[in-house]
């Protein structure tokens, strides 16, 4: 199944949806390129929804990585939400869900960037 990428705007907050898996292949390429043309852009604050996603490999994982990284750097953030259960679980054991900032509430999430705009 290919992976679905959906970009929205929330009080200037970059939401992506993403829906399918995020595996080796085009979908890891297909969600990197949606980051890199983001951060690129200019939109230094990106929320992804994983909400949808079936299943995340480590390559997945490494995207996930490199997209925070590369905000971060930016002076940006990339945070998650959504997490289906074995994502959350994958996160739990490498300690990711240490370092990225994950939300289970829309409102929240991007209320969490407002006070980073300062």
């Amino acid at each position: 199944m290919a992976i679905f990428i959906v970009e929205k705007v929330i009080d200037g907050i970059r939401l992506v949806d993403l829906r399918g898996r995020i595996t080796l292949g085009p979908e890891t390429e297909a969600l990197r390129n949606k980051l890199k043309e983001l951060l690129t852009a200019g939109h230094k604050h990106i929320l992804l929804n994983l909400g949808e996603v079936t299943y995340l490999d480590s390559v997945g994982l490494s995207s996930l990585v490199s997209g925070y990284t590369s905000a971060r750097n930016m002076g940006g953030d990339l945070k998650l939400l959504h997490l289906p259960r074995g994502v959350a679980q994958l996160l739990q054991i490498t300690r990711l869900s240490t370092v990225f900032e994950i939300y289970e509430d829309l409102s929240a999430a991007v209320n969490s960037f407002k006070t980073e705009v300062v």
